[in-house]
């Protein structure tokens, strides 16, 4: 179907790695449309890194948790102020990369005459949509699904790495918060995030803390701690588990976390959205991850230079092949920069 909207809505109500990982369709599109002007609506958190990325000429902020479990009667007069703004808006095509009933609902009210959803079984309203997308194949991985849902507009080919760049103002923020605190450039900086939304996602902080201390002790590194939101009720002892050596931070914004993330050699992680913001700033994963049915892969980091190691409970992972994995990464690192050193 041949089509040239020039106001485009894009829903895109994932979590944070979710939309981390929608940002190559994200730029698909800009690049497909680039007369167009682009409104990417999300997640409070998710519509900073559409920010960061550039992909869209304005985002729309909703709190879906807070229209979720606030006042019943003030979520509904919340959903009709978000439906009058959208019409008012006049798109003439919407695209839900994601597809939440509510989302596909949201779409058709916008009154745009052009709406393409993702098809998920018992997820989604397909009928609510006037192109069809190939249903959701949940063995791809998810960076390649989003870019499915865009086939109907004639994309594709489109690169499925996600890169996110980060804020000059955040750089030299974060470059003067590490020089306070005594980073210097000479050792390797190795980022940690022992936090995650469930604690079966976890592995173990003792054993986060032995490997941190093998690390500085083994490898000359200095540990990065990242505490999120979501960690406040384990601040406290997360602080206690690590080394005075080690830089905990927890008063980070999103894009502050990017730009850390971006001066790291490598970064080592549970399952999260700051995993995603490291790969994406181009910054090596190990990505720990407990998974008791096959097929975890679908979520990982995008790339070559990141590893995963999956077991069925990340109980079984030991601190000892962390380190091994750690050590060979920083390592092929190293190898890296200096081979790119000689180049130049």
């Amino acid at each position: 179907m041949k089509i040239d909207p020039k106001n485009i809505l894009v829903l895109d109500f994932g979590q944070l790695g979710d939309v981390v990982l929608s940002l190559p369709a994200l730029s698909a599109i800009r690049e497909r449309f680039p007369g167009a002007r682009i409104t990417v609506a999300g997640g409070l958190a998710a519509t900073q890194v559409v920010e960061m990325s550039g992909t869209a000429d304005r985002t729309l902020a909703i709190d879906r948790v807070s229209l979720r479990d606030g006042s019943k009667w003030r979520g509904v007069l919340s959903l009709m102020q978000l439906v009058a703004e959208v019409r008012r808006a006049r798109y003439d095509l919407v695209i839900d990369l994601h597809s939440l009933s509510e989302s596909n609902l949201l779409g058709y009210l916008s009154g745009a005459p052009a709406r393409v959803f993702a098809q998920r079984g018992g997820r989604s309203l397909d009928l609510l949509a006037t192109m069809r997308t190939p249903w959701e194949d949940r063995a791809k991985h998810l960076a390649d699904r989003y870019l499915d849902v865009l086939v109907p507009l004639g994309i594709a080919g489109a690169s499925r790495v996600p890169h996110l760049p980060t804020r000059p103002e955040d750089d030299q923020a974060v470059q003067q918060m590490l020089e306070g605190r005594g980073v210097s450039g000479d050792l390797p900086l190795v980022g940690l995030f022992p936090g995650g939304s469930r604690p079966f996602k976890r592995w173990p902080l003792e054993r986060f803390a032995e490997f941190a201390s093998l690390l500085e002790r083994n490898e000359g590194a200095r540990t990065v701690v990242f505490l999120g939101p979501e960690e406040t009720e384990m601040a406290l002892r997360m602080r206690s588990a690590f080394s005075p050596a080690a830089l905990v931070l927890d008063e980070l914004t999103l894009s502050q976390v990017a730009s850390v993330a971006a001066r790291l050699n490598l970064f080592v992680s549970n399952d999260s959205g700051p995993m995603h913001l490291a790969a994406a700033v181009g910054t090596p994963v190990l990505l720990l991850l407990g998974a008791p049915i096959p097929g975890p892969y679908w979520f990982g980091p995008v790339g070559e230079q990141h590893r995963i190691m999956v077991r069925k409970s990340l109980a079984q992972i030991s601190v000892a092949e962390v380190y091994a994995a750690a050590r060979s990464m920083l390592r092929a690192g190293a190898r890296s920069r200096e081979c790119l050193a000689q180049k130049d």
